[in-house]
């Protein structure tokens, strides 16, 4: 129980990553922090590429950055989407000034360009959006997960293991 006391907000729209999703979930409510889905509508269920459901706890409206300990970006389609609400992107600009740690996995990096926080930062995702990444001044690094400062960033679901350690360490660190 070494986050007790830490709440997390993780990020949610249609078709995420299932795995991406709640694999690090599961992992930082083991560690004991609060973990809360936030989506463009309160109490709106979105299904995740492979079916699964996450229900969104809050609206992005409703997240006050100050009063959380980290961030989850999950992979899969939903980035996409995500980076289209100025709230999300206000959010992880929020996050990155403060120094607090921010996840994401895969397509996940789409958030973190579109927030235009990755200039001299290095960084790991689905090598689909290495172009994106050094595109928007990023260094990629092909490897299971990069952390540079409070940015862990991982490839995909078979480096979800050491992208959660890494993740729950930071917030252990913070």
């Amino acid at each position: 129980m070494s986050l007790q006391g830490k709440m997390i907000i993780c990020l949610l729209d249609d078709e995420f990553e299932d795995l991406e999703l709640w694999y690090p979930v599961y992992r930082v409510r083991e560690e004991g922090a609060k973990v809360l889905f936030a989506g463009p509508e309160k109490n709106r269920t979105h299904i995740g590429k492979y079916g699964v459901p996450a229900t969104a706890d809050l609206s992005f409206d409703e997240v006050d950055g100050s009063q959380i300990d980290g961030l989850l970006v999950p992979g899969g389609w939903a980035p996409d989407k995500l980076r289209r609400y100025p709230q999300v992107l206000q959010l992880v600009k929020e996050m990155d000034a403060a120094g607090k740690p921010i996840g994401q996995i895969c397509h996940a990096g789409w958030v973190l360009i579109s927030a235009k926080i990755l200039q001299g930062r290095n960084v790991t995702s689905t090598p689909g959006i290495r172009d994106d990444m050094e595109n928007a001044g990023a260094t990629w690094i092909d490897a299971p997960v990069v952390v540079d400062g409070h940015i862990i960033s991982s490839r995909r679901p078979p480096d979800l293991p050491p992208y959660a350690k890494a993740f729950v360490d930071a917030l252990k660190n913070q």
